[in-house]
Parts: structure tokens; C-alpha cells; sequence
């Protein structure tokens, strides 16, 4: 890990019938390109993120809920899919599922986490996450596990 790197939080959010969790961690170790994002903004987002960082993997449209945890492999690249060199990706690989999903409904509800960028702009793809909401997410799905 870089020197004085404090690794960071992310949430990536993939439609689950396109690439979902269960495909992250068919790749194993090897990990995934995070390709195909056509946002200058979720693509920035990608170029600050370091090897080591986590994430949670979020299943939009279907389900629209935070299943698991992903850590950053490789750092921004081009991205193989892209003509263009200015789309950019990094390389993920699953972790570790959730105890339980945590749905959008109920992050919206937690009025810890009104500020989360998933309930501000929810139509971003790569989204920063605070420590703060990291744990929190966690929280609940250890909770909504233990049912």
C-alpha cells in the first residue's frame, strides 16, 4: 500500500442481469476490468482510487441493494472496452458478500446516512463513501442478518 495512503471507500453499482456479484466473484483472485463507465465524473472518481481500497458492490435497477465488498487490484487504466483512451477503470475483486443486502430503502431511511452520495445522486455509477457510512452500511447488514 502506498505511504501514507488512508485507504478510501466506494460503492460501484452494476446492473445484477449485466454483471452482478455472483460474476465478480466467479473471476476470483484475477478480479475484473471495471469497464464501461461513460462518465467523466465516475471515471475521475476511479483515477483517485489506490490498490487496497474496498468497496461495496451495489445491484442497481434489480434489487437496488448493497450485497457485497470489493477491493481495488489494479489502479485506473484504459479501459479495453473503450475506443477512446480517455475512459478510464480500475480492476476489482469480490471480497466478501454481505451478512444481508442492505436496500436502497432502507439506506434512505437511516437519516444517518441522508447525505450518502447513493441517496443524493443516485444515477452515479462510482460513488465515494465516507468511513462514517461505511460502517454504518455495515451495521445494518449485520442486523438485517440476523433475522
Amino acid at each position: 500500500m502506498a505511504e501514507g495512503h488512508r485507504m478510501k471507500r466506494w460503492l460501484f453499482k452494476s446492473e445484477p442481469d449485466v454483471f452482478g456479484w455472483d460474476d465478480l466473484v466467479a473471476k476470483g483472485a484475477k478480479g475484473e476490468e471495471w469497464n464501461g463507465v461513460r462518465s467523466f465524473q465516475a471515471r475521475n472518481i476511479m483515477r483517485e482510487m489506490k490498490i487496497g481500497d474496498r468497496g461495496f458492490f451495489y445491484h442497481s435497477n434489480i434489487g437496488k441493494e448493497v450485497v457485497g465488498i470489493v477491493e481495488v487490484i489494479a489502479e485506473a487504466h484504459p479501459d479495453s472496452t473503450a475506443d477512446d483512451p480517455k475512459w478510464e477503470c480500475v480492476d476489482l475483486k469480490a471480497v466478501e458478500p454481505l451478512p444481508a443486502p442492505v436496500t436502497l430503502a432502507r439506506i434512505k431511511e437511516d437519516p444517518r446516512l441522508a447525505e450518502m452520495v447513493l441517496v443524493k445522486n443516485s444515477r452515479l455509477s462510482v460513488q465515494p463513501v465516507t468511513a462514517g457510512e461505511w460502517d454504518i452500511v455495515l451495521k445494518l447488514a449485520r442486523d438485517e442478518g440476523k433475522d
